[in-house]
């Protein structure tokens, strides 16, 4: 066969092969994320606690207001026969309706610390909900990684499977004008199947990643796609005010509101209250016994036996502990940031060297081709040309995806 006719049979098939594939749909990297985030139970639940604390901080305003209540009570112990509760204490009988109202005078910086501890909770709810999106995110990238990899290992071993093919078909032709033995023309039949072999287990591999990656994602879609190239890049965010250090603001804010509500335990209380309604024993003018009262409530603490001091200990115990887990952990994020910017610094530099294989590899399987032709190749060399090829576009296919997985990690802790 002409070479040139070969190469034109190889295009249009590969342009078919193209445009078949071009009526598949193609989804990206954040079309999975967007879904994920959607589907997501934990994000619900961290929205709806979200929701909660809000709930709780108009609880605590209400408590600040008049408490208006409305309480009745009755009694009546019989004397049988001269045997009974003494009348003198319990008058018999007795029945009250009350109306009350109470109101403590000094309790607006009490609640203000109290609506600052939801405040601070809700922010805690907040950065959970964050970090458990963080986490999918990069579960999810992480997959759909494995998945565009396989997904391009699957294309690629059907393009060697077509090159294989044309070239059998032109030995076959060779081998029966007696240019090439039997034994050389079955050793690349061998070849040719083990490859086409490889394609199957490629397929599979990438319906298994792919079934993976809809299941993290929450889709029940099994719908053949064609997964985009995730074309991830290294973010420059800074680390000095980064997101992992909120949660140690935060728990500084939760001591800082934990002592304040210690002092605010040792401050004098004033209340009011005041009622009306009904409270009468029947002994004497009982229709008269309607009417009102009106009183206060005063506390102030002298001593507990030093339990102020002892709470102030162990916030100060808690206070060196966020600090001691802020320090380190913001030695050891800087280090794993170095480790992963020098891990893709180097990927980068394999990439000129593995493709400069790849042109040698694919010059020498272009040459071979012509010299099979001629039948002034041995088989046996031209099929190590096309496994050389084979393992250079293997490692520049598992270069670049070692590269994206870095890319990844490195996006996700430096935020």
């Amino acid at each position: 066969m002409n070479i040139k006719l070969k190469y034109l049979i190889l295009y249009l098939v590969s342009f078919w092969a193209a445009r078949a594939a071009a009526q598949i749909p193609s989804k990206s990297l954040d079309y999975y994320l967007k879904q994920a985030e959607f589907a997501s139970p934990v994000l619900k639940d961290f929205q709806n606690q979200q929701r909660s604390a809000g709930i709780d901080s108009l609880i605590v305003r209400a408590t600040g207001r008049p408490q208006v209540t409305a309480s009745s009570a009755g009694m009546y112990a019989p004397i049988v026969r001269g045997y009974g509760y003494d009348e003198v204490l319990t008058n018999g009988q007795a029945l009250e309706a009350l109306f009350n109202v109470n109101y403590d005078l000094l309790n607006k910086k009490r609640i203000n610390n109290q609506l600052e501890g939801i405040k601070i909770q809700s922010d805690s709810i907040k950065y959970a909900g964050q970090l458990s999106l963080y986490d999918l995110q990069r579960s999810i990238a992480d997959q759909y990684i494995l998945a565009y990899a396989s997904q391009e290992q699957v294309g690629f071993n059907r393009e060697v499977v077509m090159l294989l093919e044309q070239e059998e078909a032109l030995l076959k032709k060779l081998t029966r004008s007696n240019i090439y033995k039997q034994s050389e023309y079955l050793t690349f039949l061998v070849t040719l199947q083990q490859q086409q072999l490889v394609v199957k287990q490629a397929e599979l591999q990438f319906k298994n990643d792919y079934a993976t990656l809809n299941y993290l994602a929450g889709i029940a879609d099994t719908t053949q796609v064609k997964l985009a190239d995730p074309q991830l890049q290294v973010a420059n965010t800074s680390i000095d005010q980064g997101f992992f250090n909120k949660r140690f603001d935060i728990d500084s804010l939760k001591n800082n509101n934990q002592k304040n509500a210690i002092d605010f335990n040792y401050k004098p209380k004033l209340g009011v209250y005041a009622n009306g309604g009904y409270n009468s024993s029947f002994v004497l003018q009982p229709y008269k016994n309607f009417g009102a009262s009106i009183g206060f409530t005063f506390s102030v603490p002298i001593y507990d036996g030093h339990q102020k001091k002892m709470q102030y200990n162990k916030l100060s115990l808690s206070a060196k502990t966020i600090s001691s887990y802020r320090d380190f952990f913001v030695r050891q994020q800087q280090q794993q940031l170095n480790l992963i910017r020098q891990q893709i610094n180097q990927t980068d530099a394999l990439f000129p060297k593995i493709n400069e294989q790849i042109r040698f590899s694919k010059g020498l399987i272009e040459v071979d081709s012509k010299l099979m032709h001629t039948g002034d190749l041995k088989v046996a060399d031209f099929v190590i040309a096309i496994n050389n090829y084979m393992a250079a576009q293997n490692l520049l296919r598992q270069t670049n995806i070692n590269r994206l997985k870095l890319i990844n990690q490195f996006n996700y802790w430096n935020r």
